[in-house]
């Protein structure tokens, strides 16, 4: 049986980040910030150290560059460790000069690094997903069943199975099916796997793959026209491998969307969260920042998850996740959002007329998305829209109801945004 050092970790640093815009305007889907102080990119990383699985590469493509800074700042082995987190880039080679086009193509144009890693099974995980898991339990199955692939697989809700590609799963964990978002009723009735669970009674795939390496070498080289694991490698390898579904009920999110990531971050402010950081034995890693102790003043604090380095002063926030450096007030109400905060401090060099960093006085922010360094005037007014509701207009963004202020964007004083504001 292969040993955890034998495991390759590849995680897939994401395509464009289109229903996640404007936050992916500047940065990686994986190099989102969430929880405040945390980026997506730094779930998997963390859940691959807390499984002892040490060989990590991150494949990169699109706005790369705050991802990379994050990775080399974060994650660093000693000189006695043999371990690595190594960023594999999208590259131009004699053989393509193609970019990446999905998820099994990034996986392809990285087959050489790949096959010098020596590693006898490969574990290919996404980067924009909330969850923790000990990928020991799903490899020590993989290897039990002598699988040439394992698919984690979740129960998925009657009503969202056209949102996940479903498999039909035997008794004996054997995957016979697998249809990408099925939205025929008549194709779902065929892919029921829990037929006593009326609620969910489906098994829907996480993204989250362990391949023989000789296996995941021979499907990417032999089909070069499958380009995504979900909607065509995985299919087509069921027909002709020994393809397993490994059961995980734990919690997981898949942070795809604007509504997605917004109503994942206030849950993680709620006190009775599903998921939590305070998880002394697997902890969620990301850089060590030498801040000081946020300083609340003369305020009103509600179900809020605040980070270091933030200024309160004569506020009310409530059901909010606060980030970084964040200045907040005077007398100011943050309510239902999500306030990135920011990278560095305003200095002596702010001009005389400029907007502060922060949130400024006597401002009303609800149901918003404030993306790093944003400058919000005094004054200002933002109340969400109904759901359903996309407006582009410039200095700020409207997705799914949601307003967002994407990252470095100054809202000039007593600015109104909103339905009847």
């Amino acid at each position: 049986m292969p040993a955890l050092d034998e495991v390759l970790a590849v995680i897939l640093g994401g395509g464009k980040g289109v229903r996640l815009y404007p936050l992916t305007k500047l940065r990686s889907k994986p190099a989102v910030p969430i929880a405040g102080k945390y980026r997506l990119i730094d779930i998997p990383i963390s859940n691959c150290i807390n499984s002892r699985i040490y060989n990590i590469a991150v494949l990169t493509q699109f706005h790369s560059v705050s991802l990379n800074r994050h990775i080399t700042r974060t994650y660093h082995f000693d000189n006695f460790h043999t371990g690595s987190v190594q960023i594999l880039a999208a590259e131009q080679t004699l053989q393509s000069e193609d970019w990446y086009q999905g998820s099994a193509d990034a996986v392809r144009k990285q087959i050489r690094q790949i096959i010098a890693s020596d590693a006898k099974d490969v574990l290919i995980l996404a980067g924009d997903h909330l969850y923790r898991m000990d990928y020991t339990g799903f490899l020590k199955f993989h290897w039990e069943n002598d699988c040439d692939i394992t698919v984690a697989v979740q129960p998925v809700l009657k009503k969202e199975a056209s949102r996940f590609g479903i498999l039909k799963v035997g008794e004996d964990g054997r995957i016979s099916a697998f249809v990408e978002k099925p939205k025929d009723p008549a194709i779902q009735a065929q892919l029921v796997s829990r037929p006593d669970d009326p609620e969910r009674p489906f098994l829907g795939s996480m993204g989250i793959y362990v391949f023989k390496t000789s296996v995941l070498v021979d499907l990417l080289t032999n089909f070069p026209d499958h380009d995504d694991f979900g909607s065509q490698v995985i299919p087509n390898a069921i027909r002709t491998h020994i393809v397993f579904g490994y059961n995980f009920d734990g919690y997981w999110r898949d942070i795809g969307t604007i509504r997605s990531f917004y109503d994942t971050n206030l849950e993680l402010a709620s006190p009775d969260a599903e998921f939590n950081f305070f998880d002394p034995e697997r902890p969620i890693y990301t850089n060590p920042r030498i801040l000081p102790g946020s300083q609340v003043e003369d305020s009103k604090l509600k179900d809020v998850l605040i980070s270091e380095g933030c200024r309160v002063i004569k506020s009310t926030i409530v059901n909010s996740v606060i980030g970084l450096r964040a200045h907040i007030g005077p007398n100011a109400t943050v309510k239902d959002s999500i306030v990135m905060g920011s990278d560095y401090y305003d200095g002596p060099t702010r001009r005389k007329n400029e907007v502060p960093l922060g949130i400024g006085a006597k401002c009303h922010i609800e149901g918003a998305i404030l993306d790093k360094n944003v400058r919000i005037g005094e004054g200002t007014v933002i109340k969400p829209f109904p759901r359903g509701t996309d407006i582009d207009a410039g200095t700020w963004v409207v997705r799914d109801g949601i307003v967002v202020i994407p990252k470095d964007t100054t809202i000039l004083p007593n600015t109104k945004i909103g339905p009847d504001v």
